[in-house]
C-alpha cells in the first residue's frame, strides 16, 4: 500500500513524497480432523504475515510444528468459506488426512506469532529431536565462489522488498547456484515456511541437494525448519546465534553467516565447502 509521508535528509528541504509499505496482515491457521463423520476444527496459530502463498505457509508450518510429515497427510488446504466469517481469505484450512494422528495437548502450544521475533519459547535442542530424529547427510561439495555469488542472484528477485525495503527472504538454489524458489514476508520465519511448504506441497522434500540462503540473521527456528527440510547447507547474510550454531552442529548442516560478495564465516560442517586457492584468511 501507499502512503504519504515526509521525506527530510541533511542539506535539502523536506518534501512530501508516497512511501509504499509492506502489508502485514494477522492469518489464522486452523487444523480440520475428520471424526465421527464430520470434520472437527482446531486453531493452531495466528501469524502476521504478508499476504501471498498462504497455502505454502500453513503446510511449512504444520511441517515445522510436527503436525504433518509428508504431502499425503495434508488432503487439502483452502480459505475459510464459513458464513459470517468475515476475514474469510485471512483464514486458512488444512484439511488432514483421516490417518493422520492429530493430538491438540501434544502440541508445544497455541500460537501468536509475530513478524519481530518469529515463534519464541522453545529455547531447548531437546524439543527440536521430537520433531526432527534424521541427521542431515547429504554428501554434496559446493565452491566458496559460488556462495558468494548467491546473494547476488537472490536480490533481483526480492520484488516487493526492492518497492518497500521491508521485508525478509529465503531463497533455495541448486548446487550449480541456480535460484529454485524465493519467497517474502514481512517476518523471516514466515518467509522460510513459505518456501518450505511449497516444497513439501510440490513433493519436493528432503531438499537434500540444495543451498539455503537467509537475507538476515540465521536464528535457532530457521535451522531447526532447515533441519526438518533436509537442507544440508544454510548461508545467511546476518550472523547466527548461539543456538543456531549448537543445532547446526548438532545436525550436521553446513553453516555460512556473514555472506557478502568478498568471503563469509563457516560455524559448521565445512567439509561441504571446496576454499579456493585465492582465498586468504581475513581478520
Amino acid at each position: 500500500m501507499s502512503l504519504g509521508v515526509t521525506k527530510i535528509r541533511k542539506g535539502h528541504q523536506a518534501t512530501e513524497r508516497l512511501d509504499e509499505l509492506a502489508t502485514e496482515e494477522p492469518m489464522e491457521i486452523r487444523v480440520l480432523t475428520y471424526q465421527d463423520g464430520q470434520w472437527s476444527k482446531h486453531q493452531v496459530a495466528v501469524a502476521m504475515r504478508t499476504p501471498g502463498h498462504d497455502f505454502e505457509l500453513s503446510a511449512g508450518f504444520l511441517l515445522s510444528e510436527g503436525v504433518v510429515k509428508n504431502r499425503r497427510d495434508i488432503m487439502k488446504i483452502s480459505y475459510c468459506t464459513d458464513p459470517g466469517e468475515v476475514q474469510q481469505y485471512n483464514i486458512v484450512n488444512v484439511y488432514l488426512a483421516e490417518n493422520v494422528q492429530f493430538d491438540e495437548e501434544r502440541l508445544s502450544r497455541h500460537v501468536y506469532t509475530t513478524s519481530s521475533c518469529g515463534i519464541c519459547g522453545k529455547g531447548a535442542l531437546d524439543q527440536v529431536r521430537t520433531l526432527c530424529d534424521t541427521i542431515v547427510t547429504a554428501r554434496v561439495k559446493i565452491s566458496d565462489l559460488l556462495i558468494t555469488s548467491l546473494p547476488s542472484k537472490m536480490r533481483p528477485s526480492q520484488s516487493i522488498f526492492s518497492r518497500t525495503g521491508g521485508l525478509h527472504a529465503s531463497a533455495l538454489f541448486d548446487l550449480a547456484g541456480n535460484l529454485l524458489v524465493l519467497r517474502e514476508d514481512v517476518g523471516r520465519h514466515n518467509a522460510l515456511d513459505k518456501l518450505i511448504g511449497s516444497l513439501l506441497l510440490s513433493g519436493r522434500l528432503p531438499a537434500s541437494e540444495s543451498i539455503l540462503l537467509l537475507s538476515g540473521r540465521a536464528g535457532f527456528e530457521l535451522i531447526q525448519k532447515a533441519a526438518i527440510a533436509g537442507i544440508p547447507i544454510v548461508c545467511s547474510v546476518g550472523g547466527p546465534t548461539n543456538l543456531a550454531v549448537d543445532l547446526a552442529r548438532e545436525y550436521g548442516i553446513t553453516l555460512v553467516g556473514f555472506l557478502r560478495q568478498d568471503g563469509f564465516n563457516l560455524y559448521s560442517a565445512g567439509e561441504r565447502i571446496s576454499v579456493s586457492q585465492d582465498a586468504r584468511e581475513v581478520d
